[in-house]
């Protein structure tokens, strides 16, 4: 009994395998010919319709064996068994793929997902039927689609990955010819959906940030380029970037932090003169008023120059040999106190012999002179090839119309002359008794900076007609 039990499934299973009432035998597939698509999965309110179930799973069979034809009859007597039969629906839209035929395709999945929005099979072909009609954008939102239905879909996981990548490159490519012909906002927008889809991505930060800046939008670049600096802690130039803005913003402080964060990073000494600049424009930003109307005032005092000196070569004086402390008497209350003792100490300008500095006596080029010379000196002390060049132009001993070299004040009249930092005037005179101007002043402090290599801009560089 149980032997012809057996033989009579033998038996059936045979008659499944060739074929019955004229259906042609199902393939048997070792190698699927589109393993890529998604198996229509049956949903468990359609388990119990086994007539479907049977010509749906021919179908796929059909399908996968690249027999298209077979396989759309199957599908469709499915359907016509039971015509709200949607895995075979979805079936019908992969034949269509398989056919090349992309509209017929996303018609078929777009009528699935009418009626189960969530179907990851539906989901998954919709998304390589878009791919064929050249919409990958669309594409890529129903392949994420379908792995957000079925987070097990490694084919609908690769799928976003390629186009997320291609999308990337398209738009970082639309992005630069934008940026490239001037059309900020286009090339702004551009960048911001890249970053949507790379948000982790620091050079898209730095990318944007140029835009913005070239755009005029500085606060905008400011937050980009932080923002790629915060992604890669080795990106240099992000960080020059910053410190540009800042000190662009008047945030001295933060420029020197930011612009010392990208020297440890590449040591450069390009990046040593500008923190050295974002020092001093910080000490600057940090002066009361009074130093700030240095710059308009037709006549410079002692104690106004003395304050010029100290902000403008802070770092020099700092580095300058131990010296005993002067006494000076009354200074005590003028708004450039600590700077005036420092020049001083120093030995930049001197005290009168009752131990008083005046400092609201007014400069005249001879004081100037001097002071620059005093200046210049010191700088020398640490650096031997401006010792050398100085020397040299000291022993050009320069002629000077109304400084003969028998005055007192020759000395350092030549010192500064043949260095350039305070020229003489077109009829070969120095008119060391004239009054310097804060304008006249700061365009010597300038020429000093310059030769000292450190062309820092705290102020504009002046012309000859500066003297």
């Amino acid at each position: 009994m149980r032997r012809g039990l057996a033989v009579l499934g033998a038996l059936t299973l045979v008659a499944l395998a060739t074929g019955c009432a004229g259906r042609p035998p199902v393939p048997i597939v070792t190698a699927p010919q589109y393993p890529d698509f998604v198996f229509p999965a049956i949903p468990p309110a359609l388990g119990q319709d086994r007539a479907a179930a049977e010509r749906h799973g021919r179908g796929w069979r059909f399908l996968q064996a690249n027999d298209l034809r077979n396989a759309d009859r199957e599908f469709r007597a499915a359907l016509k068994s039971n015509a709200s039969y949607l895995p075979a629906d979805a079936g019908l839209g992969y034949v269509a793929l398989a056919q090349k035929d992309y509209r017929t395709a996303l018609a078929r999945f777009d009528l699935v997902l009418r009626q189960w929005a969530s179907y990851p099979s539906a989901l998954f072909g919709r998304g390589d039927a878009l791919l064929g009609l050249g919409r990958s954008p669309d594409a890529l939102k129903a392949f994420q689609a379908a792995l957000a239905a079925d987070p097990t879909l490694t084919v609908a996981a690769a799928r976003v990955q390629v186009l997320q990548l291609r999308t990337l490159q398209d738009e970082i490519a639309s992005a630069r010819r934008a940026a490239d012909a001037g059309r900020y906002d286009e090339a702004r927008r551009a960048y911001q959906r890249a970053i949507a889809a790379s948000p982790d991505s620091p050079f898209l930060y730095r990318d944007l940030g140029a835009v913005e800046r070239k755009g005029g939008d500085e606060r905008a670049a400011l937050e980009a380029f932080r923002r790629a600096a915060a992604l890669d802690p080795t990106d240099a130039r992000s960080l020059v970037q910053v410190g540009e803005l800042l000190e662009n913003q008047g945030d001295f402080d933060g420029a020197v932090q930011a612009y010392a964060q990208a020297a440890a990073i590449e040591p450069d000494q390009a990046l040593t003169d500008r923190i050295e600049r974002a020092r001093a424009r910080a000490a600057i930003a940090r002066m009361p008023p009074e130093f700030a109307a240095i710059e308009k005032t037709p006549r410079v005092t002692r104690g106004e120059l003395a304050a010029l000196i100290g902000v403008h070569f802070a770092r020099l004086i700092e580095a300058r040999p131990a010296r005993e402390t002067t006494l000076v008497t009354d200074v005590r209350q003028h708004w450039a106190a600590p700077w005036i003792l420092r020049v001083v100490d120093a030995g930049m300008m001197d005290v009168n012999v009752n131990h008083t500095f005046q400092p609201r006596n007014p400069v005249r080029r001879l004081d100037l002179a001097r002071a620059m010379s005093a200046l210049l000196k010191l700088a020398a002390a640490t650096s031997p090839s401006l010792s050398a060049r100085l020397q040299a132009d000291e022993t050009a001993r320069p002629a000077i119309g109304d400084v003969p070299a028998a005055h007192l004040g020759y000395p350092a009249v030549a010192h500064v002359v043949a260095a350039g930092v305070m020229p003489l005037f077109d009829d070969g005179s120095f008119r060391p008794a004239d009054m310097v101007s804060g304008e006249q002043a700061l365009g010597v402090i300038e020429r000093v900076k310059v030769l000292l290599g450190r062309n820092a801009p705290g102020w504009q560089q002046s012309g000859e007609g500066k003297r």
